[in-house]
């Protein structure tokens, strides 16, 4: 049987009592940031040297005036983030957990998509890359196979329950009053929720997940700007499934027990180490940029986990930036053919989308915005950890 390197210490702890410490999800989730943190902290140099022989280097749009000088920065970086995640993560978890087997096979799926994206842009010079409709199919094709293996795995102990619960499922002919209800928690209400049928529920969570990462995507367009958020929420989201698989804490909070939710903490742990490896990279002015491989990879991982663990409602806020700044292009958008239509020619709300970029036409300056942004999403992550209590 496969074995973790956590998992192959804690065979020897009879011998050795000091390696009892690796049972504890905690002390593996802190090795698990360690890991990532220093080694994308040790590749990162020969992955920008990589990416910058291969003259993989970030187009900047002509209208971005402020952003000239940032041609030909090598792009792509992501390929970093996600392998520093996914080393420490198979390192630390434990490899019969079924939901962090999920969210990897999600990230690194949303991964390739974004990767193919890139491989267009910069080295076949082809500046749409993926077009919108590829793009969202397969992004779709990801998402919704999430949603349906989620729909039965989260009320159930054993990947092999999974697959009993699925067929009798299927044997009742798609029952919509089946499998077992899953309801959508409304934070600082300990008895308000609303049951959500199997179609209600995959759709929910196809709208979380593709929704997550497309918005990480556009959010990711400044020095630092997206990877920061990416680690704070990250890191609240690894609180919140560290509550819902302890039976003891999800008892006394009021909150459903998940049982094996809490190892996400080591993925979410990694995560943020592996993001803050990449920030010391990308911190203005930025060596290099992430691309579309890894925003698109992390915001699916950030939304899958918040379906995980029963915090969708949550999510929406302590993403407040992400989504602000998605909408913020769907606005602009809409009003523009809006307008062309009625009057002849488009007119903006914004001085330009996303909504980053408002600021800087407004006068901000580049770090500016970002720390700013970086403030309000750790003010928005203090809200949402206060739920857990606030009930």
């Amino acid at each position: 049987m496969l074995m973790s390197l956590a998992q192959w210490l804690q065979t020897l702890s009879p011998g050795f009592g000091f390696l009892r410490v690796f049972q504890y999800i905690t002390f593996r989730a802190l090795m698990a940031g360690l890991t990532a943190l220093m080694v994308g902290l040790a590749i990162g140099p020969l992955v920008i040297r990589h990416l910058a022989a291969l003259k993989i280097g970030q187009p900047v749009r002509l209208y971005v005036k402020e952003h000239q000088s940032k041609s030909g920065t090598p792009t792509m970086g992501g390929v970093l983030v996600l392998f520093s995640i996914a080393l420490s993560t198979l390192l630390w978890f434990d490899l019969s957990n079924r939901f962090v087997w999920i969210v990897l096979w999600v990230t690194l799926g949303f991964g390739l998509i974004g990767w193919m994206d890139d491989w267009r842009k910069v080295v076949h010079k082809d500046p749409e890359g993926m077009r919108s409709r590829e793009k969202y199919f397969w992004q779709s094709v990801v998402g919704l196979l999430a949603a349906f293996y989620l729909l039965f795995s989260i009320s159930e102990g054993s990947n092999g329950k999974v697959i009993d619960l699925f067929l009798h499922w299927v044997r009742s002919g798609f029952d919509v009053r089946f499998p077992p209800k899953i309801n959508l928690l409304v934070p600082f209400f300990k008895e308000v929720s609303y049951p959500l049928g199997p179609i209600g529920f995959v759709i929910l969570t196809y709208l979380v997940i593709v929704g997550a990462s497309n918005a990480v995507n556009l959010t990711d367009g400044l020095d630092g700007l997206a990877i920061m958020p990416v680690v704070m929420i990250g890191a609240s989201l690894g609180v919140f499934a560290y509550v819902t698989g302890s039976s003891v804490y999800s008892k006394y909070l009021l909150f459903p027990h998940i049982s094996g939710s809490g190892e996400l903490l080591v993925f979410c742990t990694a995560m943020a180490g592996a993001g803050l490896a990449f920030l010391w990279f990308n911190t203005h002015p930025a060596q290099v940029f992430m691309g579309d491989v890894g925003a698109l990879a992390l915001g699916g991982a950030l939304g899958t986990i918040a379906v995980i663990v029963r915090q969708e409602i949550v999510f929406f806020v302590i993403s407040g930036i992400f989504v602000v700044e998605a909408i913020s292009v769907m606005v602009q958008v809409s009003y523009f053919k809006y307008t062309k239509r009625r009057y002849g020619e488009g007119r903006r709300i914004l001085k330009m989308a996303p909504l980053h970029h408002h600021f800087e036409k407004s006068g901000w300056r580049e770090t500016q915005v970002v720390v700013r942004f970086w403030i309000v999403t750790m003010l928005l992550c203090l809200i949402g950890l206060a739920s857990l209590k606030l009930r």
